[in-house]
């Protein structure tokens, strides 16, 4: 079964949803699997496929980067160093 990453944010503070990566991996799923939920999957479901959800030429440059390695340590989902959106990086 395919699961994509998503929240309502009600429940929690804004900035905090990473830790959905956490809890997916508390639960069993393995590291890359909980990545794609936010990545391919979710491109998948939401029929964007050809936009997003890969790092690939034509694709827009939605890309972040975290302070250590997720696939050992989910935490470091909560430390974004690096945001691109749309091509155009952004600084905290």
């Amino acid at each position: 079964m395919k699961v994509a990453f998503g929240t309502d944010a009600g429940v929690y503070r804004h900035g905090m949803n990473w830790l959905e990566f956490t809890y997916m991996i508390e639960a069993g799923m393995k590291p890359m699997d909980a990545i794609k939920t936010a990545t391919i999957n979710a491109a998948e479901l939401l029929g964007m496929k050809d936009q997003v959800g890969s790092i690939e030429a034509g694709k827009l440059a939605d890309v972040i980067a975290v302070d250590g390695d997720p696939l050992k340590n989910p935490q470091a989902f909560g430390a974004c160093v690096f945001v691109m959106k749309d091509g155009v990086e952004y600084k905290e």
